[in-house]
């Protein structure tokens, strides 16, 4: 089942059951009314007052039922999920609001979620973050789901975002190479104002955590941003004082470990992310040949 038949069954499902819900209790408040007569006048004010509150009640409706089924579907990510589609659901044509049941799909509402957790990490949501975020969206999915995938992670921003829970369900569900992709990303937001924000730095480690992703490849893939004297020795996960052979046979297993083909199973974009990942690494051993002369 593809992401938009996906989408498509969960908000119908979320319309036929607030529907469902409506007529039964439109149907008991009139057998209340009828068997109440003598009360309908006194009654009548508060069904007014009802009525006033009620649309709002049904407004947000939308929302905590697609939060259960988005659950249901598809863990904590997918609670997130339900929440946000069941906000874009209230007010807009959800139809257009597609979720593709693919490895590509999984990767990409991943990244929504802990995109969400990076961003509101120093208390504050910047226009250059939203911007890479949707520059790389709409690389992916084109201009229209891009925006729309966007207006999901406005949604996603409003909520609390339980970073253990997330994480983990990524770290159980998402092979190695995806988990190294998706840090590779986190910090391209956190370097959207050209600036590392300690808190952001801080949250991606603990997300690196709790997706399984070891302390090495963490540092590894924040040398390649946060740069440091050592930082050519930091990406290639040795100390300054490993021999030649030692960094050549480093070298060897992180090329391997994080070959662009390794994700090209996610789409021709992230293969290109993949293929800047991997030039980084390349930097740093050409930058440490250098220091040393060697061939």
């Amino acid at each position: 089942m593809d992401l938009t038949t996906i989408i498509v069954v969960v908000i119908v499902g979320i319309f036929v059951y607030a529907l469902v819900t409506m007529f039964k209790k439109s149907s008991a408040d009139g057998g209340q009314r009828t068997a109440d007569g003598g009360q309908r006048t006194a009654d009548s004010g508060e069904q007014k007052a009802d009525r006033g509150t009620e649309l709002p009640r049904r407004r947000k409706y939308g929302k905590w039922v697609g939060g259960g089924l988005g659950f249901a579907f598809g863990g904590p990510i997918g609670a997130l999920l339900g929440i946000a589609l069941g906000s874009v659901f209230d007010g807009m044509d959800s139809a257009k609001y597609a979720y593709r049941g693919t490895p590509r799909g999984d990767f990409a509402m991943s990244l929504l979620v802990l995109s969400a957790a990076v961003m509101k990490a120093d208390q504050k949501v910047l226009r250059s973050e939203l911007e890479y975020v949707r520059s790389f969206f709409i690389r992916q999915f084109g201009e229209q789901e891009g925006n729309q995938l966007v207006q999901m992670l406005r949604e996603i921003l409003k909520q609390e975002i339980n970073i253990p829970e997330i994480s983990s369900q990524v770290g159980q569900y998402m092979d190695y190479s995806s988990r190294l992709q998706i840090l590779h990303y986190l910090f391209g937001i956190a370097s959207a104002d050209n600036a590392y924000h300690p808190d952001e730095v801080a949250v991606i480690e603990r997300i690196a955590g709790y997706m399984g992703v070891s302390s090495s490849d963490f540092l590894s893939i924040k040398a390649m941003f946060v740069k440091n004297p050592s930082w050519a020795y930091d990406v290639l996960e040795i100390t300054k004082d490993a021999t030649n052979d030692e960094v050549k046979k480093s070298y060897r297993e992180l090329a391997k470990k994080h070959h662009p083909d390794k994700v090209g199973h996610l789409g021709e974009d992230i293969h290109r992310a993949a293929t800047e990942k991997f030039q980084k690494i390349n930097a740093a051993y050409d930058e440490i040949k250098k220091q040393r002369g060697m061939n």
